[in-house]
């Protein structure tokens, strides 16, 4: 029987980007803020605006310090509610506390999305939404932004898991306000760590600069070609000396790993959606497994697969995790790996606690496992193969191997 192939490494540094990474340690030039122009941060800003088709990038420590930033752009109130998903990483609802701003969970349904009833009902009683495209599965975006448009509720969307996902062939992170992406390592690209946000507000972006970090009058370099007449130069000096500063800004050496891999994403998408599909072709024949369809307006970019186990009792589900470890893959049952931080249960520093029974039952089904993009069909099959003997094994734990 052939090895299960490693899915665990992330996807790896190009070539291109040791020059500049050798020149930065030559120099210790690391500090974004040092060059008098084009320092590898504000060029990594400049492509991934111009990747997403938007105005303005801001590049951060993380996705988290980019969610964080957003809402404090936002000019939130303290004690502010701001709607999630309950099926999101716990980085979420903790950048939520951090600004000062409270959690309120709506219920995510079997397919992983926002249960659109329960978000209409919760959206009177929100100052804001962030929606997390969680394992970069996209909810209802024509719903949500229609209803909190009514609402005149500010969209933030967390796609850390959605670059190169498509709503409509709009890019997921340019339909709300503010657009949050992430750049650690299990993501489409690979920093280690590392953030960005992305809108087209000069307000909203001249606020998340300036708090970021941009002391003085740092932030004259993130104006586009050093123009001082337009709009965002205007939002700077309206908000020069009023904000404090967070400092979560991304070193030149972090945008020297990832810029080489900006120009790799869209084939790393068509290989990722590739390997997904494939895969979830194969678990769908199973009686005991069951992987969403995607929404008709959704262009998906996953680097992993998710899927529900049919009819598998508390035992079974357990030894379907076993079965599948035993032949080298790693199955995370959300609902049952202990603390796991996507378990909303779990988030014991929320400043409210609620019960959700949809998203709780969800969670005791769905399972998690990587697929990155680098993955060869063959190491696709293998994956699928160990994901079915084990479902079999779990279903019929009597059966006597070889009969």
């Amino acid at each position: 029987m052939s090895k299960a192939p490693n899915v665990h490494d992330a996807e790896p540094i190009p070539a291109e980007a040791r020059a500049e990474i050798e020149r930065l340690l030559q120099t210790g030039d690391l500090f974004r803020y040092n060059a008098p122009a084009d320092a590898p941060v504000s060029l990594l800003e400049r492509e991934f605006a111009e990747l997403m088709g938007v105005k303005y990038a801001l590049a951060v420590a993380s996705c988290s310090a980019a969610l964080f930033l957003s809402l404090k752009a936002l000019d939130l109130p303290r004690g502010a509610r701001v709607m999630i998903p309950a099926f999101t990483f716990a980085a979420v609802p903790s950048s939520i506390v951090h600004a000062d701003c409270v959690p309120v969970l709506c219920e995510v349904g079997e397919d992983y999305r926002i249960d659109i009833k329960d978000f209409e009902a919760k959206l009177t009683g929100v100052d804001a939404v962030m929606v997390s495209h969680m394992r970069g599965h996209t909810s209802d975006m024509d719903a949500i932004m229609a209803l909190a448009a009514q609402a005149g509720v500010p969209v933030v969307e967390d796609a850390a898991h959605s670059l190169g996902t498509t709503w409509h062939g709009r890019k997921i992170g340019t339909l709300g306000r503010i657009g949050c992406f992430s750049f650690q390592s299990y993501k489409l690209v690979n920093a280690g760590e590392g953030g960005i946000l992305i809108s087209d507000d000069p307000d909203l972006i001249a606020r998340a600069v300036i708090m970021s970090g941009a002391y003085e009058h740092a932030w004259k370099k993130h104006l586009p070609h050093g123009d001082n007449t337009g709009e965002l130069k205007a939002a700077f000096d309206r908000w020069q000396n009023k904000l404090p500063l967070y400092n979560q800004r991304l070193s030149n050496l972090s945008a020297a790993v990832i810029r080489p891999q900006l120009p790799k994403v869209a084939e790393r998408v068509i290989r990722g959606r590739a390997n997904h599909d494939h895969v979830a072709a194969i678990l769908n024949d199973s009686p005991w497994m069951q992987v969403p369809a995607k929404l008709a307006p959704e262009d998906r970019a996953p680097d992993s697969i998710q899927f529900n186990l049919v009819g598998m009792d508390t035992g079974q589900r357990a030894a379907f995790a076993e079965a599948a470890a035993a032949e080298g893959v790693k199955v995370q049952i959300f609902g049952m790996s202990q603390d796991n931080a996507r378990a909303f249960w779990n988030w014991h520093f929320l400043p409210e606690q609620v019960e959700l029974p949809r998203t709780r039952a969800m969670l005791m089904n769905a399972c998690d496992v990587r697929l990155p993009a680098r993955l060869t069909r063959e190491d696709c099959d293998l994956v699928a193969g160990i994901l079915t003997r084990a479902a079999e094994t779990a279903m019929t734990p009597n059966r006597a191997f070889g009969t």
